[in-house]
């Protein structure tokens, strides 16, 4: 499986102070930036779009921006994410019927894509082609658009078999991960770590963010070989 990567949600962050707060995580050994784009039409809130990515760009220069784009029309937003900085672009499956098209445009601009599944969307949504195409499979464990809700543990159980089709794939989980429900997020085979307040709002971030680390690499040591002939494909 892949290495760990933890992510802190800047949707947890000081808003008045986006570049100070990405830098702090950044310095407690962050690997990601997850940055929430929400439009107010595909999710109800609305948060940071392109031009505020690109002052956090340009302030902290050496930012991966995992940008998680909660967005009705993804592809329309493609251009301005990469001009922004954007590294990682993450859309959800429920947002177009088009999904390949859209991976098409973000691998043009040099970006990583990944795609989302909300709650209410089965694992079976992700294809043999549609997973092989993405770089990132995103489990929301959450309903998207609110920061602070409780992880649905019904979701988990995606994880494992997303898991176990695609094995070599970054798997990221988003939504309730705290210092007591990570483990369960990890052993299911996650790898990527998305964490909003138990990180941006600990006292003490390194020991948040090197406790999720060591629970993806425990996990891991004790993950059996993947299956062959797996279902779904």
């Amino acid at each position: 499986m892949p290495a760990a990567i933890i992510a802190p949600s800047v949707l947890a962050s000081n808003f008045g102070q986006l570049s100070a707060e990405c830098r702090r995580m950044i310095k407690n050994g962050a690997d990601w930036l997850h940055m929430d784009v929400m439009d107010g039409h595909f999710v109800p809130n609305l948060t940071m779009g392109a031009p505020i990515l690109t002052w956090i760009k340009r302030d902290v220069p050496e930012i991966f921006m995992d940008c998680h784009m909660m967005v009705s029309d993804p592809a329309r937003w493609v251009d301005d994410i990469a001009d922004a900085g954007g590294k990682l672009y993450c859309f959800h499956y429920e947002a177009t019927d088009d999904h390949m098209s859209v991976i098409a445009k973000i691998k043009s601009r040099n970006m990583q894509a990944g795609i989302a599944i909300s709650p209410d969307t089965p694992c079976t949504a992700i294809t043999k082609e549609l997973g092989n195409a993405v770089d990132m499979i995103l489990v929301m464990t959450v309903y998207p658009g609110q920061g602070g809700q409780k992880l649905k543990p019904e979701c988990i159980y995606k994880i494992r078999e997303i898991r176990r089709r695609f094995p070599d794939k970054n798997i990221e989980v988003d939504g309730g991960v705290t210092m007591d429900t990570v483990h369960q997020c990890t052993e299911a085979g996650c790898n990527v770590v998305v964490a909003g307040t138990a990180t941006f709002g600990s006292s003490d971030p390194a020991h948040v963010i090197e406790e999720f680390r060591r629970s993806v690499d425990a996990a891991q040591a004790k993950c059996p070989p993947p299956e062959e002939n797996l279902p779904f494909e």
